[in-house]
């Protein structure tokens, strides 16, 4: 096959690097060269609302992470040391940091009697952005999963593809 004088593989490259710059700026009005967007499952929002059943934070070994910030904070709730915040209420996990968790697998600030966070208005990031998990929010699939063990997925206020992804992004579970 003959080539076209100056029309070398690099060329090409730098063709279609200029093609995608132009369609990623949204100056492109060639919608045969125009990216596709293809939107998450969930793009039109889902709903959530808790209902403080206790569920998440009970029943099954698990991790609940926290960074210096969030120990720090928890530490200044309880007016003890961070020392001794991470003596009574830490372990570690690899590299990171989680709460401990009482012998029946219940999160460590899971009041036992009422069934309620003690430290809600501080809760780790990890907490208050359930079940916005990238984990949870995987598939479809795997949210109704989740709908049916959390008694609030799937009523309540409807939140944004955009809140949903804010929430997503802070913590990686």
């Amino acid at each position: 096959m003959a080539r076209r004088p100056g029309r070398t593989p690099a060329t090409r490259i730098a063709i279609l690097a200029l093609v995608n710059e132009c369609c990623d700026r949204g100056a492109c009005d060639m919608p045969h060269l125009k990216k596709k967007t293809v939107l998450p499952w969930y793009h039109q929002g889902l709903r959530f609302e808790c209902t403080g059943c206790g569920y998440c934070c009970s029943g099954q070994p698990g991790y609940v992470y926290v960074d210096r910030q969030e120990i720090e904070a928890l530490a200044q709730f309880f007016r003890i040391t961070v020392q001794e915040f991470e003596a009574q209420f830490v372990r570690p996990v690899g590299r990171e940091k989680s709460l401990i968790e009482r012998p029946n697998g219940d999160c460590i600030f899971l009041d036992a009697l009422t069934r309620k966070c003690l430290v809600y208005e501080i809760r780790p990031r990890q907490c208050r952005s359930f079940p916005f998990w990238p984990s949870v929010l995987k598939t479809e699939r795997t949210w109704e999963a989740t709908c049916r063990t959390c008694p609030g997925c799937g009523r309540g206020p409807l939140y944004s593809q955009k809140e949903i992804e804010d929430r997503m992004r802070m913590i990686d579970i």
